[in-house]
């Protein structure tokens, strides 16, 4: 009996040990850096090609800053005026193309919700043609321009107040073409 107390006790001990040893963190070692062979030193290699500068232009539709991002031209409640504020906007939309009679566009008249279908599809194509009437006198030709109106049809704003209305109540101008 005592035997088998000396067998216990040696494997409850070597039970311990394994226990301890599996709960020890790694010893870490320090790497030592290697050293390379020294080497020598070439002169570095200058290219005797040269350079040609690109210019690459922005097409002024697609900069942000360009004045020719404003594609949208805003009304008064029942009105298809184009105000003097807008006249900046439609002035640049002009130049570009009048210098460019590739391009065309598509004037789409809006309205808000109010009124009547029929009556907002002719309000909104009062304003397309007013904002084409606009282009025509600064000199663009009528073959490069197309209005429609979709009346309510096309939403910019979701809503039924002020600030919503007063923001579908407008003339996109929309390009197409080379």
């Amino acid at each position: 009996m005592r035997a088998i107390n000396t067998i216990n006790s040696a494997a409850g001990l070597v039970a311990v040990a394994v226990l301890l040893a599996a709960c020890s963190s790694p010893v870490k070692v320090a790497e030592q850096p290697t050293q390379q062979p020294a080497t020598t030193t070439k002169p570095p290699v200058t290219d005797t090609r040269s350079v040609t500068a690109v210019k690459t232009e922005i097409d002024p539709l697609n900069d942000p800053n360009s004045p020719l991002a404003k594609r949208s031209v805003y009304f008064d409640f029942d009105q298809y005026v184009v105000k003097t504020e807008y006249s900046g906007t439609v002035n640049a939309h002009s130049k570009y193309l009048s210098a460019n009679n590739g391009k065309k566009i598509l004037i789409q008249g809006n309205t808000d919700e109010r009124g009547g279908r029929e009556y907002n599809l002719a309000l909104g194509q009062k304003r397309a043609e007013a904002v084409r009437k606009s282009l025509s006198l600064l000199g663009v030709p009528e073959a490069q321009m197309e209005a429609v109106s979709l009346g309510k049809e096309k939403p910019k704003a979701t809503g039924s107040d002020e600030a919503a209305w007063a923001e579908n109540r407008r003339a996109d101008i929309i390009y197409s073409g080379k």
